[in-house]
């Protein structure tokens, strides 16, 4: 077999390396002679690390298989080695046939990209010709309105409530609620929100009462519905 020369090849892979190897000597792919092909492998192998070349794993766990497939071939009775044979003569073969293909599609596809079809001019039709239910076309419409809606800002009017709405000072309610009780007699605790207008007012009133009691200046007895007030006069 002739020696490797110095300037090496790059291959995809090891598949394609031995085939490289077995069509180069003009070995029988279907009888590999495994000796011969394992040492003209190791040989590649070894010029690559002598180059200081990255060696893909691939390519490592390919010698290892040689080597073992040649080291069980030496022996006496080597029917693992007959079947090891047979497997990578079947890898070769499918490769090579998967090699052949990608050549030919790849020679039959040149020039794709030369000749290139101008694009065709296509007349769109300028009115609508699809037709659709009535409740279908409501519900698109009231769908895109939706979505618009959303992407505006609210009308002032929904914060005219806010803004304009007056707001009850605590100190004027509690002025309220002792001229309410001043008379010294109990009470329903509900009647002094029968004049409460908004919820302000209330929330005010509420707010008066605990400030009073928190004083001691009124005092509430009672629970719910029925709970009563009056004023503790003397502490007024």
């Amino acid at each position: 077999m002739e020696s490797l020369t110095f300037k090496l090849e790059v291959f995809e892979g090891p598949l394609d390396l031995l085939l490289h190897l077995i069509s180069k000597n003009k070995l029988n792919i279907y009888d590999i002679p495994v000796s011969e092909l394992v040492d003209q492998y190791m040989e590649y192998i070894n010029q690559m690390q002598r180059f200081d070349m990255d060696i893909a794993s691939e390519f490592l766990e390919m010698a290892a298989r040689l080597i073992y497939l040649k080291t069980v071939s030496l022996l006496p009775k080597h029917e693992e080695a007959e079947q090891l044979k047979q497997e990578l003569t079947q890898e070769l073969i499918e490769y090579k046939i998967y090699q052949e293909a990608a050549k030919t599609l790849s020679q039959s596809t040149d020039g794709f990209d030369t000749f290139v079809r101008p694009p065709a001019q296509i007349e769109l039709p300028k009115t609508y010709q699809l037709k659709h239910e009535p409740e279908a076309l409501v519900e698109a419409y009231l769908d895109a309105v939706g979505r618009g809606l959303r992407k505006l800002p609210p009308p002032v009017s929904v914060f005219g409530n806010i803004v304009r709405r007056k707001i009850v000072p605590v100190s004027a309610k509690i002025v309220y609620v002792l001229r309410k009780l001043w008379s010294g007699k109990k009470k329903r605790l509900l009647f002094l929100f029968e004049e409460s207008r908004n919820r302000s007012d209330i929330v005010a009133t509420f707010l008066a009462v605990l400030e009073l009691i928190k004083a001691n200046r009124v005092e509430v007895c009672g629970q719910g519905e029925n709970a009563q007030i009056k004023i503790l006069k003397e502490r007024a």
